[in-house]
């Protein structure tokens, strides 16, 4: 896809109440700005930016590095329900950067969040002989897109997050000079000076009074889990820090105190400090530093006079308003209308206004019981090298309608609705091949039925419905329903014009779609016979849990669930 640099204001998606940087889309939280790509070919990275923001304002983008087995999403964090795995309610990385953006109102704060294939950064460093240039040119990539602003940059990294930062000082004799602040969350593990590590972090502080250097260790020496210590004898982020420390001794005196169970080490006129917490109960306190503790919005604010009263390491968390809500389809509520008085509502609208009107319906859960039910599909296919893979997804059993279970009606959307719709329920819009695979193992097809007139008006949509019911009611239950509608699907297609719509289906019950897969429309266009099927990120191949973007984009997995190749353009 031709990317437009951000600095340019992107145009209204439908519905949107304000104009968004170009390359993004709208969150279904907090309003904010979101966009994901992949760079470098195996680094996938979303952008968060404000609701409403200035790109010609100075820009704070805050770089944050995935530990090792955490996902983006995972890293970014959000409301606990049960059956979510629990990485989602640790770091809450995205929560603390809005707890910022609240106490500093005048800046315009964006995050960065960036993942390496496989969701380890020292094996994706490994893979890579040039891993230093690719994080070089990952940096560039994403400071470009606000590159009118001079954006500073804030390096971040917990875990194994912080061989990201590593290899960052590992890839030339100097820090780039838009580094404004580096902060290693329990993430200085790789720290030698055999490499240089502590020369060049030290020229850099000196290299301008605004920079910051923040370490956030503990004491892990004596941690046991299952009879055994956590980190061995040369190990951990105290040993690390206790190097580090060393190194910056030698070039002038460090002060040291003490607020509660943290030992602060001082240095470069406050610009370098270590936090390092006693750890007496020998606790675990990896991750707890990150997100219990408010460890990210300490080490963004610490040594900067003009700090913010946000809150106090060690916690309370400072940030629990601003934890999104779980990716899931919310209850219906009690007050909630039914299709029918939805229809009516809007019939008048304009197509962006009731555009919106259905965004918020299907967001709060106005969504019938029925389509709460995924069903699960198995596919099988072989890689490159021939060999076989499983894969279990589940899909949504009809298309999206808002309403009750006996008063609903299928509404088409824009893309860029139905892609908020499939963040905010932890979904995915599908591939041609999703619903090739979804037709084949429905349990009930359906003729299609074509309309002419009025395509894209709202009674349209309603009398196609009441067509679609009439099919369904004479053929009895049915579990999996296929044939009804055409899909608004995701293709690398999407990269050869900027702002379509990318469309397919609508089979026959030989399995002949009308539709082939096309970009036609631009990605305003809304008519009676679009459909918007969901199917779960969440997909098991191989026995594993995987996020259906991590398959959609392997080189060995892709086929299980795509015939473009790799997927590059996974959301609108």
């Amino acid at each position: 896809m031709n990317v437009l640099p951000m600095l340019v204001l992107g145009l209204c998606c439908a519905g949107d109440p304000e104009p968004m940087l170009a390359g993004m889309r709208r969150s279904p939280w907090f309003g904010e700005q979101v966009r994901e790509e992949w760079l470098e070919g195996d680094v996938r990275v979303l952008l968060n930016a404000p609701r409403a923001m200035d790109p010609r304002e100075r820009t704070r983008l805050i770089i944050y590095a995935t530990p090792n087995g955490n996902t983006i999403e995972q890293t970014l964090g959000c409301a606990k329900v049960d059956g979510l795995d629990w990485h989602f309610d640790i770091q809450h990385v995205a929560a603390q950067v809005r707890r910022l953006r609240e106490v500093l109102p005048k800046e315009e704060i964006v995050i960065a969040c960036v993942e390496a294939d496989g969701l380890s950064w020292p094996a994706w460093r490994k893979t890579h002989q040039d891993a230093s240039a690719r994080i070089i040119r990952i940096l560039t990539t994403i400071r470009d897109r606000f590159a009118a602003t001079e954006a500073k940059v804030i390096l971040c990294g917990h875990s194994e997050g912080g061989s990201f930062i590593f290899g960052l000082l590992d890839a030339a004799d100097a820090i780039p000079g838009y580094v404004e602040r580096i902060a290693f969350l329990d993430a200085n593990y790789a720290y030698a000076d055999a490499f240089r590590h502590g020369d060049k972090l030290l020229t850099w502080l000196k290299g301008g009074d605004e920079r910051r250097l923040v370490v956030l260790a503990y004491d892990d020496r004596e941690v046991m889990l299952d009879g055994k210590r956590v980190v061995g004898p040369d190990g951990g982020t105290f040993r690390a820090t206790q190097r580090m420390l060393a190194r910056f001794k030698e070039d002038g005196p460090l002060t040291e105190s003490t607020a509660g169970e943290f030992v602060i080490h001082t240095g470069i006129d406050g610009r370098a400090v270590f936090h390092v917490h006693s750890n007496p109960k020998t606790r675990i306190l990896h991750t707890a530093l990150v997100g219990e503790m408010n460890g990210l919005l300490h080490a963004i604010t610490t040594g900067d006079h003009k700090a913010p009263d946000w809150g106090t390491l060690g916690g309370p968390q400072a940030y629990l308003k601003w934890v999104q809500p779980a990716p899931v389809i919310p209850p219906r509520p009690v007050d909630a209308p039914g299709g029918v008085e939805v229809m009516k509502k809007v019939a008048g609208l304009s197509p962006s206004a009731r555009e919106e009107v259905f965004a918020a319906e299907v967001l709060r859960g106005n969504v019938p019981d029925f389509l709460r039910k995924f069903h699960t599909v198995t596919v099988r296919a072989k890689d490159r090298a021939g060999r076989e893979h499983e894969a279990a997804y589940e899909v949504m059993p009809d298309y999206l309608a808002i309403g009750s279970d006996g008063d609903f009606v299928r509404v088409p959307l824009t893309p860029a609705t139905a892609q908020r719709v499939a963040d905010a329920f932890g979904c995915t819009l599908p591939t041609r091949t999703l619903v090739d695979q979804v037709f084949a193992s429905a349990s009930l097809r359906l003729e299609p039925i074509p309309l002419t007139e009025k395509r894209e008006a709202a009674d349209t949509f309603a009398r196609h419905n009441d067509l679609i019911q009439k099919q369904l009611d004479a053929k009895g239950p049915a579990g999996l329903v296929a044939g009804q509608k055409k899909d608004v699907v995701i293709s690398n297609r999407l990269g050869e014009k900027s702002n379509r719509v990318a469309i397919y289906g609508w089979h026959k019950t030989d399995g002949t779609p009308i539709q082939p897969l096309t970009i036609v429309h631009k990605d305003t266009y809304v008519d009676y016979s679009h459909g918007i099927r969901l199917i779960k990120r969440g997909i098991v191949v191989d026995g594993k849990v995987r996020d259906v973007r991590h398959v959609l984009h392997s080189t060995d997995l892709h086929g299980l669930l795509s015939d473009e190749g790799p997927i590059s353009h996974a959301t609108y």
